[in-house]
This record gives C-alpha cells, sequence and structure tokens, in this order.
C-alpha cells in the first residue's frame, strides 16, 4: 500500500506536539474574564462563531484567536469591557506564544527512523513566524526537507504543494490528527494518508466521515507508523 511513497508529509500541531489543549485552557481563561457579562458558554459559542467569521481575514493560528477574543469582549460587553481586561487577554496570547514545546510520545524516534530512508516535510498550517518558532524549539527541524505553512489545507492547497515536490499524488503520504484538514482532501486527489487522532479536537476540524471515505489507517499513536512502513 505504501511501497510509491517518495514523501511522507507530517502535520504539526497535535501530531508532532501538543497544540490544542492550550486554546481550550485560554478560553476557560477568557470566559472568567469575561463572567460578568455572560456565562461561559455563551461566551464560547460567542468566541467560535467570532473566529469562523475572522478565518477569512487572520487565518489560523494564536494570534487571530487573540484578535477574536479581543473583538468578541468588545461585542459581549457592549463595549464597556475595560482597558484593564483588554491587556489581560493580550497577554494571555502572548502567554500561548510563549509556550514550552511538548513532544507527542515517539515523535522524535519516528521521524529519526523515516528519515533515513524517505524526504520528510511538514505541512501544517498557521502563523508562519509561530509555526517556524516551534519547530526550532522542538529540536526537529533536522530531519524536515522542507517546511509547509500552508493558508488552509484544501484540496487545491495539496496539488499545489504535490506540484511543487514534483511527485504524483500516490507517492505522497501525509501523517495528521485532523480528518478535515490531513485526511479526506487528499483520499480526492489519490494521496496516502495515516490518521493518528489527537485526544482533543478544535470544533472546525471536526467532521463526518462516509463510508466510501473510511479506507485508511487510523493508529493508536504515531510510533505505530513504523510497522506500516
Amino acid at each position: 500500500m505504501y511501497k510509491n511513497i517518495k514523501v511522507i508529509a507530517f502535520d504539526a500541531d497535535d501530531t508532532l506536539w501538543v497544540n490544542e489543549p492550550y486554546f481550550r485552557e485560554v478560553e476557560h481563561e477568557f470566559a472568567r474574564l469575561l463572567s460578568s457579562f455572560e456565562t461561559e458558554n455563551k461566551i464560547n459559542q460567542e468566541l467560535f462563531k467570532m473566529e469562523i467569521d475572522n478565518l477569512e481575514l487572520y487565518g489560523y493560528g494564536i494570534k487571530g484567536f487573540m484578535l477574536s477574543m479581543i473583538e468578541s469582549a468588545i461585542e459581549l460587553s457592549n463595549h464597556k469591557i475595560s482597558n484593564e481586561t483588554i491587556s489581560k487577554i493580550i497577554n494571555l496570547g502572548k502567554e500561548m506564544l510563549e509556550k514550552p514545546i511538548e513532544l507527542l510520545d515517539g515523535v522524535e524516534e519516528v521521524l529519526k527512523y523515516l528519515s533515513v530512508e524517505y524526504k520528510l516535510i511538514v505541512a501544517t498550517k498557521g502563523d508562519l513566524l509561530d509555526q517556524e518558532r516551534k519547530l526550532k524549539k522542538s529540536g526537529l527541524i533536522k530531519y524536515f526537507d522542507h517546511i509547509e505553512v500552508l493558508s488552509d489545507k484544501k484540496v487545491s492547497n495539496y496539488k499545489r504543494l504535490i506540484d511543487f515536490l514534483e511527485i504524483e499524488p500516490s507517492e505522497f503520504l501525509m501523517i495528521g490528527n485532523s480528518l478535515k484538514s490531513d485526511i479526506l482532501p487528499l483520499i480526492k486527489i489519490g494521496a496516502q494518508v495515516i490518521h493518528v487522532p489527537f485526544h482533543t479536537t478544535w470544533e472546525h476540524e471536526k467532521v463526518e466521515v462516509h463510508s466510501s471515505e473510511e479506507s485508511f489507517e487510523t493508529l493508536d499513536s504515531l510510533t505505530e507508523v513504523l510497522a506500516l512502513l
């Protein structure tokens, strides 16, 4: 099944290192800051709507999330939010940007082994500066031949990446935690995929998989990839 693979691409956030739990922690703290205006459930709902509305403007990543928090705070408070609270929201975002990198189990072992026989790349979405920072801090950059930070992970984005790599879709393997972003678009273009779920998933990344799309491997951990390849 994987005998023709030339390039293996890895998603970054929640595939190589922990990411999504930090967003949940900050959402909880954000709701605490606005608790005098609304319930936590309502605040979370409105923040999520704001994030989705702003995706085309800000893209994915912590900076866009920070701006959406500020905008949500202004709306939820009917423009009564204090400058002090706005400063606290900005600091929440800065703290996220300065988080240490927590690698997931077995990541370096897998990359070290696969880098001997395959060309490895990172194919992630988010803020370019932030993703470069995380890669540098992770100590993993030495294993990758190419880093691709995509504005989104749709069929068109992957087609351009595969064309850039000068390979056929069947020679490309994507490993990631998101069905919506890392798996389903690549199945549509005939590439290979391996799904390694993470215990926390952003609501925007959740998607139902139809039976016709289920022809892919789902593993419990990244280390199980070695038995397949």
